[in-house]
């Protein structure tokens, strides 16, 4: 990895230091790198399969790294949000559980502590930090990952509101503002970009690999230029008959790639598989069997799919996730005052989630109080209930029961004004001025 990793472009990510890892209690924290900070060879290295996630969870949160954990693995980002008391800790595992050096992965992490935590969660969200701005299936794919984190059991009480929240605030961006209009989405991209190798798509044949959705939304795309032929290659058969129906295409299983390749001009590709299923071999043999007329080929999976070296090869189009970037850029420029409106929607719901973790602070503290004045109350109640049984006035027990209340509840407060030294008296006094609304003559 050390010999590909390239200069890193994390510094806007790092602007707040990481937070220490000392003291018990814990803090919200996420981490992790993007499309931003990481070229495609980190990103793959680093990211996380729907098979292997849950293992991945449960060991982050089973070796006390985290208490609660959620992880994000999409092409653009892998990100981890959780509540621990050991950040470092828990950024230290990530290079670890991909065995590899934790000096080769640092470069590309961003560090992002509590209120920072909040906001970008609510950014990744709402599309404001996608490579596409504004697009919608980032949010799928974060409550899918909220869902993986729940039936691995590291969905606690604190991400469960912070996820929560995310979901509400942008719902709220996405209605009350424009973010997604005129929105040039990956699939649109690559349509593009095969318009400009063949002069018309309706003469080609296309090549779906895979068949999740984000094949499924290429495959609309391209399926509206009515291509010759539309063929979708999928691990399991059911999957690809069921979106083959959709766009007029017919299914074959991944076994039979190497048969198909050659008949196929443009291939889309994007799997769950941790190892390439299209490597330069393979493309070399279609390429004499279609005589070398051009193959365009769109690789969306992270890890790819198709082999790097295939990129090299005579008559070979290959673009990756991030190839397209130049190409969705398109029309975002009519999307920018959304985007003001937008973060002014994300800012008052960071405010406001900020002020709810706030207020659970003192909830410890709280309790306590009620549990301390309970103890009092119950002890002069029993005490009251023996006077009246003895015969005891009414009135006599009351009196002396509201006033041993009184006295105890008192005690405390004005114990530690009569013992407070200089330097502390006066933030006492306003601190019991403030809680007992005094209002003391000049």
């Amino acid at each position: 990895m050390a010999g590909r990793l390239v200069e890193s472009r994390s510094s806007h990510y790092n602007s707040a230091p990481e937070p220490p890892d000392s003291g018990p209690s814990m803090q919200l924290f996420s981490f992790g790198l993007n499309h931003q900070t990481a070229p495609l060879d980190v990103r793959e290295q680093l990211s996380f399969s729907v098979d292997t996630m849950g293992d991945a969870l449960r060991d982050l949160v089973g070796n006390g790294a985290a208490k609660e954990a959620t992880i994000l693995s999409t092409c653009n980002r892998t990100e981890i949000y959780c509540s621990t008391n050991a950040p470092a800790q828990a950024v230290g595992w990530l290079a670890d559980y991909h065995k590899l050096p934790a000096n080769d992965v640092e470069p590309y992490i961003y560090r992002l502590p509590q209120e920072q935590a909040v906001k970008h969660a609510f950014r990744v969200a709402s599309g404001l930090d996608s490579m596409v701005l504004g697009e919608p299936q980032i949010l799928g794919q974060m409550k899918q990952a909220v869902r993986q984190a729940e039936q691995a059991g590291t969905m606690g009480f604190l991400l469960h509101k912070l996820f929560q929240r995310t979901f509400s605030v942008a719902k709220d961006v996405r209605t009350q503002t424009e973010i997604g209009a005129n929105l040039v989405s990956m699939a649109a991209a690559a349509v593009k970009l095969a318009e400009r190798i063949y002069p018309s798509i309706t003469e080609q044949n296309v090549l779906f690999i895979g068949a999740g959705e984000m094949i499924e939304l290429n495959a609309v795309h391209f399926a509206a230029r009515k291509p010759k032929k539309i063929t979708v290659a999928n691990r399991t058969l059911d999957r690809a008959q069921a979106l083959a129906r959709r766009i007029d295409g017919h299914a074959v299983t991944l076994n039979e790639l190497s048969e198909q390749l050659a008949h196929h001009d443009i291939i889309v590709t994007c799997t769950a598989s941790q190892l390439p299923i299209l490597g330069k071999g393979l493309v070399e043999r279609a390429l004499k069997q279609r005589k070398h007329r051009p193959l365009f080929i769109v690789d969306l999976a992270v890890p790819r799919d198709v082999e790097p070296e295939v990129a090299e090869l005579d008559d070979v189009f290959l673009y990756t996730v991030d190839d397209l970037a130049e190409v969705v850029r398109d029309g975002q420029d009519a999307r920018q005052g959304a985007v003001k409106e937008a973060e002014v929607i994300i800012d008052s719901g960071v405010n406001e989630f900020i002020h709810w973790m706030e207020s659970r602070e003192v909830v410890p503290t709280i309790r306590a109080l009620r549990d301390h004045t309970e103890r009092q109350r119950r002890h002069e109640m029993d005490k009251a209930l023996k006077q009246l049984a003895k015969g005891d006035a009414p009135e006599k027990v009351l009196e002396a029961l509201s006033a041993s209340l009184t006295n105890k509840f008192l005690h405390a407060p004005t114990h530690s004004l009569n013992q407070a030294q200089d330097s502390e008296r006066q933030a006492l006094l306003d601190a019991v001025h403030r809680i007992y609304h005094l209002h003391t003559p000049e």
